[in-house]
């Protein structure tokens, strides 16, 4: 029985994908037998795709994923776990493109569960992340460009099918903010970034860490360090969350205001998400500082 969590259900019918979740049991016995691992209980946390442990024949333990179907998010995803090579990325061990599968090593508890104060935690996203920066040129990866187009669109588009749940200079902040990105792109200064570091995609790797679930961009580095401004926004609603930006800027040596405007752009588009899939309160978080931030604004 292939137990697929709440969240992903949730995601797979909201995106037309109910066919996905009546095949998924079988996919999941042709790649048991494809790849001579026996699949165990799921794994919660993600809302994008099935997750589950897994043992090869020889007993070894590693994690099945299966990305719910469309676009290229998993030929994008495949592509920079090869680049990362294990090294800053979960190592990536057989693939299968066309079914959006993928079989990883086995990794230990999320950041997200470890209760480290926050300074820390950021560091440890922060210096995680900057493993993952290397050359990508002519990889076919999305440019930060084309993700910040993509951005601009499911902003505008979410805001409108949820009955506009916050204001209206809320979303022309965060769209303005994309609009600066999206022009300060440069593909000869960019390079592969994960696209997705928060707690929850960092997980234990011996004495360090390392990332899961990359997106896989071609991008300034700023694209991912502007996530860590989404991140927690528990502890930004009385703090000022500029003084994130710039302890962030100092620890990474990236420009201020372009992790200041990614994180305007992430941390709305990101809440939206979270209220379509009913995250409480990371929703309520998120939108809550994507106001301040935006009324706060000149």
């Amino acid at each position: 029985m292939v137990d697929v969590p709440a969240i992903v259900r949730r995601k797979a019918l909201v995106s037309g994908a109910g066919a996905w979740l009546d095949a998924l049991p079988s996919l999941v016995a042709k790649l048991e037998a494809d790849w001579a691992i026996r699949v165990g209980r799921s794994l919660s946390g993600g809302h994008e795709a099935f997750v589950a442990e897994a043992e090869q024949a020889d007993g070894t333990p590693v994690v099945l994923k299966i990305l719910l179907p469309g676009g290229n998010e998993a030929a994008h995803e495949i592509t920079a776990l090869r680049l990362a090579g294990g090294d800053s990325c979960a190592t990536l061990i057989r693939d299968d493109v066309s079914n959006g599968a993928m079989l990883l090593e086995r990794l230990g508890r999320p950041l997200g569960e470890l209760n480290r104060p926050l300074e820390e935690r950021l560091g440890i996203l922060a210096d995680t992340a900057m493993r993952v920066w290397s050359p990508a040129a002519g990889y076919g990866l999305p440019t930060g460009a084309e993700k910040g187009r993509w951005l601009v669109g499911f902003i505008e588009r979410l805001w409108d099918e949820l009955n506009q749940p916050c204001s209206e200079r809320a979303v022309t902040y965060a769209l303005a903010c994309a609009e600066r990105r999206i022009a300060a792109h440069d593909d000869e200064r960019a390079m592969l970034v994960h696209g997705d570091v928060h707690p929850w995609n960092t997980l234990e790797a011996g004495a360090g860490f390392k990332l899961v679930d990359p997106d896989g961009v071609l991008a300034e580095a700023a694209y991912d360090i502007g996530i860590l401004m989404r991140e927690t926004a528990d502890d930004l609603a009385e703090a000022d969350p500029m003084q994130r930006a710039q302890w962030l800027a100092h620890r990474t040596r990236i420009n201020v205001d372009a992790i200041w405007e990614w994180g305007a752009v992430q941390r709305l588009s990101s809440g939206l998400l979270c209220l379509q899939l009913d995250l409480q309160p990371a929703a309520r978080n998120m939108l809550a500082v994507a106001e301040r931030v935006a009324f706060a604004a000149p």
